[in-house]
């Protein structure tokens, strides 16, 4: 497996973008697997980075424009990969469908449904969150600055369970393991975390300790207990929720060294708010975001500043941030919204690869489609963006070996390429 040093990248960059070296180097791999030489896992990311690295704004691509605001939210569902929440800054919900049914490159993700103006459950103002229930697409919730957070029944369109709080909700997470709770956290402009219970349908446990609203709350994708939250008051905590004792620990941008940090800063994770957080796909590490225009990487289990440099990562936002983390590449990718683009990073050095741009608009939210390496992004100009892989250009031989049939009046694909099973009419 390839580490994520600078050299390798700068590698991986070249080599992937090249034709003549790309098509060896998956020749290669294929033969490797083919050979028993090779995991099938270390072709599985080379194609899903090459993939990655090659991302663009699809033209054939678009997604109904359901929004009558700004798109604060959107959603994958982790069971089939098909459908995509989004929510707005004019309350409305919106469920697409991302699947391909035409048969044809150009298509639109169409909105199957959708919780508008008109419906009597729609949120009154802004939703700030939207999540699918991880095991479930039958079931997703939403949370608002009406200060209601809501657990829909997807076929119906209707509350199955709402939640009130004193003030406006930043932010709810559901844990996307846990097997022996059923607990959504929820970030609100009350510096206390609370812990909802979907079984019991109550409020059932407060976190003490932040002294500012909490922006974002999220669990970790390898241990369900485990909770990281990110507060107006520069401090991330770290919590496992089955303890009454406090967090375990406070991250601390400065690693403990005191003679870096003034006696107001110390254990603060920035130097303005935090408002975004993400774990990798393993879970070992969490990342920050500030509106000190820092972006930040942390060894999740000792709570560590790992010091990688991203630079300046612009972030205006007062509201909680929505970035994201490839998953199944080597090296790893973080996207962020920076403007009215997105940023795309890789993880471990900290070097811009690329800015992703195609907004009108600041940028609020973005979501990694990991089955496909796809990315889609919602911001303030009230579009979703999708963006997609390049398709593999043929080499020299292929197109010249493709023009000679076409002259001759063959097809350009070979037979032994055809499938058997769809027709034209498919």
């Amino acid at each position: 497996m390839l580490c994520g040093t600078r050299r390798e990248l700068v590698w991986i960059r070249n080599a992937l973008h090249s034709l003549s070296i790309q098509a060896e180097a998956m020749l290669g791999f294929l033969t490797a697997r083919q050979a028993g030489l090779d995991d099938p896992l270390r072709l599985r990311r080379a194609e899903s980075t090459r993939r990655v690295l090659s991302l663009k704004l699809n033209p054939d691509r678009d997604v109904d424009r359901i929004h009558g605001n700004g798109i604060n939210t959107v959603d994958i569902d982790a069971v089939e990969g098909k459908y995509m929440l989004s929510g707005g800054a004019d309350g409305v919900i919106a469920i697409y469908d991302l699947e391909n049914y035409s048969g044809k490159p150009q298509y639109t993700c169409k909105a199957v449904c959708t919780v508008g103006r008109s419906s009597r459950y729609v949120h009154k103002f802004s939703v700030e969150t939207v999540q699918w229930y991880p095991y479930d697409t039958g079931m997703f919730v939403s949370s608002s600055f009406d200060k209601t957070m809501k657990v829909w029944d997807t076929e119906t369109l209707k509350p199955a369970e709402v939640f009130e709080f004193e003030g406006n909700i930043y932010s709810h997470n559901l844990s996307p393991i846990a097997r022996k709770h059923s607990l959504i956290a929820v970030g609100t402009k009350n510096p206390k975390i609370q812990l909802c219970d979907l079984k019991s349908g109550s409020r059932i446990h407060v976190l003490h300790g932040h002294r500012g609203e909490v922006l974002s709350v999220r669990w970790s994708p390898r241990y369900e207990h485990i909770l990281a939250s990110a507060s107006a008051d520069s401090k991330v905590k770290v919590w496992d929720v089955r303890r009454a004792s406090g967090s375990l620990f406070t991250l601390d941008q400065h690693n403990g060294d005191k003679s870096k940090a003034s006696s107001e800063a110390v254990n603060t994770a920035h130097n303005g708010r935090v408002n975004g957080l993400c774990f990798t796909g393993d879970g070992l590490y969490l990342l920050t975001t500030g509106t000190d225009d820092r972006m930040r990487l942390w060894n999740s289990a000792t709570g560590e500043n790992t010091l990688v440099n991203y630079g300046k990562v612009c972030n205006e936002s007062r509201k909680r941030l929505q970035f994201t983390v490839s998953r199944g590449c080597s090296p790893e990718f973080v996207f962020v919204p920076c403007g009215s683009s997105v940023a795309v990073y890789a993880l471990h050095t900290g070097e811009l690869v690329t800015m992703l741009r195609g907004h009108y608009n600041n940028v609020d939210c973005c979501e990694f489609h990991p089955d496909y390496q796809e990315l889609y992004s919602g911001g303030k100009d009230c579009n979703i963006l999708a963006w997609v892989p390049v398709l593999r250009v043929s080499d020299v031989e292929e197109e010249t070996s493709r023009e000679n049939k076409g002259a001759a009046g063959q097809s350009s694909v070979d037979p032994a390429f055809q499938d058997a099973w769809s027709s034209d009419e498919d």
